[in-house]
């Protein structure tokens, strides 16, 4: 179970509950929305997508307690073709 909330303008928090809960504060620039987005999709619903993504990969023990979004495709350079994808932008 995923859950987000908005702290602050682009800054989230995210609740993982699996076997182990985690917190997560993701930062989102307006440029990667964007190219990502084209705002047709909340950032919640982007925030969500990644989350599940990098979750098929790796537990959530294992994702960073703090990143921006951006960093998601340096580990995973699939991540923004795999996510425009899901969100069919």
């Amino acid at each position: 179970m995923i859950t987000i909330k908005l702290i602050k303008d682009s800054d989230f928090e995210v609740t993982v509950k699996l076997k182990s809960t985690t917190q997560h504060k993701v930062h989102i620039s307006n440029d990667l929305y964007n190219s990502l987005t084209d705002g047709k999709v909340s950032h919640e619903n982007l925030i969500k997508a990644s989350f599940e993504f990098l979750l098929e990969r790796e537990s959530n023990n294992s994702i960073l307690s703090q990143f921006d979004l951006e960093v998601i495709s340096h580990y995973f350079p699939e991540y923004e073709k795999e996510i425009k994808k899901r969100l069919k932008t």
